[in-house]
């Protein structure tokens, strides 16, 4: 069997916008899935959806799908959708990010000149902070380590300590102590 015709692949394309559309509205997957039914005995508004589910049996005259056919059928039609849309919105992040560093090495070439050639120190300031922006949008940053420290540089000392203690703690900071509950 070959690709689909272009009717048939707008068809499909339809019933996932319209399966997606339906989940959006709270619409369990058993109804979705007699909703875009293509029997009418099993669609849900009595018609033949065009491209619908069970589409090959219904042509064939054959026992149209069960419910839970039904079911797999139109989680299935949603993953799909879903990820048709994750790739396409990857893709356009990927164009967009390859704009933003075009512009961005276009800013930075004539500071870099001016760095270079004139000595511009305001110049300098300017491209490493586009390098800077460059490596955020590409990722190429490490993450930044954050260490605690105590009076003097020392390590901060973790002690366990009782809800009397903390309650004191609390007093001393200028909170009120909580009303311990009793029981």
């Amino acid at each position: 069997m070959g690709r689909p015709s272009r009717a048939v692949r707008a068809a499909i394309t339809q019933r996932r916008v319209d399966a997606i559309d339906l989940k959006i509205a709270g619409v369990d997957l058993l109804t979705i899935g007699r909703k875009l039914a293509a029997d009418p005995a099993v669609n849900s508004d009595a018609v033949s959806y065009p491209q619908g589910y069970g589409i090959d049996k219904y042509e064939r005259g054959l026992e149209p799908p069960g419910d839970k056919d039904l079911i797999d059928m139109a989680s299935r039609d949603l993953r799909e959708a879903l990820e048709e849309r994750a790739a396409a919105l990857g893709d356009s992040t990927d164009r967009l990010r390859q704009l933003m560093m075009e512009r961005l090495e276009k800013l930075f070439f004539p500071m870099y000149r001016q760095a270079i050639r004139n000595g511009d120190y305001q110049a300098v300031d300017r491209a490493v902070r586009i390098i800077e922006r460059e490596c955020r949008l590409l990722g190429l940053d490490q993450p930044t380590r954050t260490e605690l420290s105590g009076p003097d540089g020392a390590p901060v000392q973790v002690e366990a300590g009782t809800l009397e203690e903390l309650e004191r703690l609390i007093g001393l900071a200028g909170g009120q102590p909580a009303e311990r509950a009793e029981g």
